[in-house]
C-alpha cells in the first residue's frame, strides 16, 4: 500500500529455548493517516510432512500437520471492533508484543524436503475495505532439552567381538576388537570419546572403520497402515591404518571424531518424524572382506558436557547444519531470494532469508597423530587421533 513506507517484524533474538519469553515489535512507518481496525499477531509452531506416493498406478500427494504452539494476540485495536474504526496517525510507530513459550519439550526447528518443523510470528494489519498486509518472521527453537550430564548418558559403553578362521586343517589365530565409549551423549563440536584395542593374530591385515550414521524416519497417518519414509546419512567417517598380522594396536579418538553440526536426537517429541544416531565400529579384514562389527546408540544433545568443579565451561554458539545430513542439506524455496531454487546447496550468489541453527561448542584443539582430521562428508575417509601398534 502506498501509504505504508515500512512494515517489519523484529525479535529480540533469533534463537529461543522452551519456557523463554519471546519478545519483539511490529514496525509501521506511514506517510498519511488511515483507518486501522487492528494489528493481530500469531505465534505458531508447526510440523509439516508431505511427499508423493504411487497408489494403483496414480501419483498422489500425502501430507499431515502437527501443531506445537498456536497463540494469538491483538496488539492494537480490538478483537471485535464496535462503532467507528480508529485512525492511525502518520509517522513511525512501534507496537511491542510478548509471548511465553511453553515449558513442555519442543522439537528443534528443522528443514528437509520431506518434512519441516517451523516456528514463526505472523502479523496481520487489519485495514477496512482492503486486502490486509501480512508479514512473517521465522525463528529457531533449540530443543528438545537433552543434557549430556544426565546420568543415563554418563555410563560407559563397552563392546567386543572376536573371530577365528579355519582353512582345512590349519586353524589361524584369532582377530579381536574391544571398544569402549566414555559416554553416549554429545553436542555438535564435541569429540566422541572412544578407545579401541585391536589384537590381530590372524594372517591378513585389518583396519578400523568408524561411521556415525544419522537415521531419519518420517510418518504420515493414513488410516491403519500409514505412510513412512526412511533415510540414512553418514554424518562422520574415520578410516584407520592397516594393522599387520601378529600385531596389536590401540586407538584413542582424541580429536579425530568431532561431531559435525546437525539436528539433535528427536525421539518421542514429534509424531511426524524422529531422528536418531548410531556409531558403527568395524574391523575390516583386508583379503577375505569379512569384518567384526558393533553398534552403539549415540545421542546428539542440546546441553554440552561440563567438567565437574571446573571453572572452564564450554563456549556455546549456533550454526546451520552441515550439507550432508537431513536438517542441513535442504533450503525451502520460499527462503531463497531472487532466483529459482531446486533444493541443491549452492549459495554462492544467493540470499537466504532463513535457515535453522543448532547448538555447537568450540571444537577441541587438534592434536598430532598419525594423520589429520578432515571435515566429514559422504564417501570420505579421515585419519587422525592416537593409533599405536605393537609387533610381536
Amino acid at each position: 500500500m502506498d501509504y505504508i513506507r515500512e512494515f517489519d517484524i523484529r525479535l529480540e533474538k533469533e534463537m529461543y529455548y522452551a519456557g523463554e519469553t519471546l519478545a519483539g515489535q511490529v514496525i509501521l512507518d506511514t506517510i498519511e493517516n488511515f483507518k486501522l481496525r487492528a494489528i493481530r499477531v500469531v505465534l505458531r509452531g508447526k510440523a509439516h510432512a508431505e511427499w508423493k506416493v504411487v497408489v494403483s498406478g496414480d501419483k498422489r500427494t500425502v501430507k499431515d500437520d502437527q501443531y506445537f504452539i498456536d497463540e494469538r494476540a491483538t496488539i492494537w485495536g480490538k478483537d471485535k471492533p464496535e462503532g467507528n474504526v480508529p485512525i492511525l496517525p502518520r509517522g513511525f510507530h512501534t507496537f511491542p508484543f510478548r509471548f511465553q513459550l511453553p515449558e513442555s519439550s519442543l522439537p528443534c526447528s528443522f528443514e528437509s524436503k520431506a518434512s519441516t518443523i517451523r516456528y514463526y510470528i505472523k502479523v496481520t494489519i487489519d485495514i477496512p475495505y482492503a486486502s490486509p498486509p501480512q508479514g512473517m518472521k521465522y525463528f529457531t527453537i533449540i530443543g528438545p532439552h537433552i543434557d549430556c550430564m544426565d546420568e543415563q548418558y554418563l555410563k560407559p559403553m563397552v563392546g567386543q567381538d572376536k573371530r577365528t578362521s579355519c582353512c582345512f586343517c590349519c586353524k589361524r589365530g584369532p582377530v579381536s576388537l574391544r571398544t569402549q565409549l566414555e559416554r553416549s551423549a554429545y553436542v555438535c563440536g564435541e569429540s566422541i570419546k572412544m578407545k579401541a584395542d585391536i589384537d590381530n593374530q590372524g594372517e591378513e591385515a585389518v583396519r578400523l572403520k568408524i561411521r556415525l550414521v544419522q537415521y531419519v524416519e518420517y510418518f504420515i497417518d493414513r488410516g491403519v497402515l500409514g505412510v513412512t519414509k526412511d533415510l540414512q546419512n553418514t554424518a562422520l567417517e574415520y578410516l584407520g591404518d592397516w594393522v599387520p598380522p601378529l600385531t596389536r594396536s590401540k586407538f584413542d579418538s582424541a580429536s579425530s571424531l568431532v561431531v559435525p553440526v546437525m539436528p539433535p536426537t528427536l525421539v518421542g517429541v514429534c509424531r511426524l518424524m524422529q531422528i536418531y544416531y548410531v556409531l558403527k565400529v568395524n574391523l575390516e579384514l583386508e583379503r577375505s572382506g569379512d569384518d567384526l562389527h558393533m553398534h552403539f546408540p549415540i545421542t546428539i544433545a542440546t546441553v554440552p558436557f561440563r567438567i565437574p568443579n571446573s571453572n572452564q565451561q564450554p563456549s556455546i554458539h549456533y550454526e546451520v547444519g552441515c550439507d550432508h545430513v537431513e536438517g542441513g542439506a535442504y533450503i525451502g524455496p520460499e527462503f531463497q531470494l531472487g532466483q529459482v531454487y531446486d533444493g541443491s546447496i549452492d549459495l554462492s550468489d544467493a540470499v537466504v532469508l532463513y535457515r535453522p541453527v543448532y547448538v555447537c561448542v568450540k571444537p577441541p584443539h587438534r592434536q598430532n597423530g598419525t594423520g589429520g582430521q578432515r571435515p566429514a562428508a559422504p564417501q570420505r575417509t579421515a585419519s587422525g587421533g592416537s593409533h599405536a601398534q605393537t609387533r610381536y
